[in-house]
């Protein structure tokens, strides 16, 4: 603001100096403009100024919090004991506070004789974290967000698995990603959920699913692993689309696009782009392709079988559901936060993943 009362101060001699008339006037409309722009400017420093020190004060703060971290793995990988070592030595060296979902304690306790220092130890969705940590491949990662989703915890995917689309921190770029947090510089990115409802025209009610009715992958209809195939009436916002005749079909997320989705020809979708895709698995008619609908539509399945009954893949967890059993899928009221590298991207991880370019011929 200094800068702005010697402005002023100036352009006020400038004008008891100058001559009347026209060009006077002329004059001061445009000192007026100069003096709005000198405003202008110092305001924009000084915000700047602010936000860098309000930037600061929240990095120290991290820094000087305590952080509580819960840490979820894959009991039957007994190949990622390193990784999990390196991930718990980084968080002991920051000095955070660890509990880890009480299985996997057992495993690495008990199974792989680990000393493991952890603060305590929680069971199901009873736990509470400022960040939560997935170990292990992209399965253990969908678990684990299937827990945390709900309360709305940031997730760090750290790869031991195989491919890690979604776990795709490796355990020796962790200190990285902790780093960040603690800096208050890390990239939160929300992924869409979906979830289903079932309603039985028996009952004319809903029937509340056994599992958690969420997926930040996919939600698969299919037949039974005897059963001829399927047949699938379906409707979007109660508008009718086809009748799918078909092994099965995935109702995919940005997210799962590149899972189960791709694998039966569906597309690939950015993630945030506000879709959602219906791909058919293997379907009797040649002439049926995957469509992408907008993320707010209402997808109702009515499903016919010949063995009476069909099975709902919710991110992997499979249940069996009687024929009559309507199922309504639409957008979740939550999103998965998740925690990415700031030096990794989503099209340098497709293809890093995928493989795209590495094709050496001449």
């Amino acid at each position: 603001m200094v800068a702005y009362n010697i402005n002023m101060y100036t352009i006020a001699k400038i004008r008891k100096n100058s001559d009347d008339g026209g060009k006077r006037v002329a004059f001061n409309k445009y000192l007026s403009s100069l003096a709005h722009y000198f405003y202008s400017f110092d305001i924009n420093c000084a915000l700047f100024l602010y936000l860098c020190s309000a930037n600061e004060i929240l990095s120290r703060r991290m820094q000087d919090k305590r952080l509580r971290f819960a840490i979820f793995g894959n009991e039957y990988q007994a190949r990622e004991s390193a990784g999990v070592e390196q991930v718990l030595a980084c968080l002991c060296d920051r000095g955070a506070e660890v509990c880890v979902d009480r299985p996997f304690y057992e495993y690495l306790s008990h199974g792989k004789h680990m000393n493991v220092k952890a603060d305590s130890v929680f069971d199901g969705y009873n736990f509470d974290a400022d960040y939560a940590i997935s170990i292990g491949g992209d399965g253990t990662f969908l678990r684990a967000a299937n827990r945390i989703m709900a309360k709305g915890t940031p997730i760090i995917g750290v790869n031991t698995g195989r491919l890690g689309f979604l776990a795709e921190v490796l355990p020796g770029e962790f200190g990285e990603a902790l780093d960040d947090i603690y800096a208050g510089r890390c990239e939160l990115e929300e992924h869409t959920v979906i979830q289903t409802e079932a309603d039985s025209r028996d009952t004319a009610g809903a029937l509340p699913l056994e599992g958690c009715p969420y997926a930040l992958n996919d939600i698969a209809i299919l037949k039974r692993d005897t059963a001829s195939m399927i047949t699938i009436r379906t409707y979007v916002n109660d508008d009718f689309l086809v009748t799918y005749q078909a092994d099965g079909l995935v109702v995919s997320t940005p997210t799962g696009s590149t899972a189960y989705n791709l694998s039966n020809g569906g597309p690939i979708i950015v993630p945030n782009s506000g879709n959602i895709c219906l791909t058919p698995v293997a379907p009797h008619s040649l002439n049926i392709r995957p469509i992408v609908l907008n993320d707010t539509t209402v997808v109702k399945l009515e499903v016919e079988s010949r063995s009476h009954n069909f099975l709902v893949a919710i991110d992997g967890r499979s249940e069996k559901l009687h024929e009559g059993t309507v199922l309504i899928i639409r957008k979740a009221p939550c999103k998965v936060k998740i925690v990415k590298l700031r030096s990794k991207r989503y099209f340098s991880i497709l293809r890093e993943k995928l493989m795209w370019g590495a094709d050496q011929r001449g």
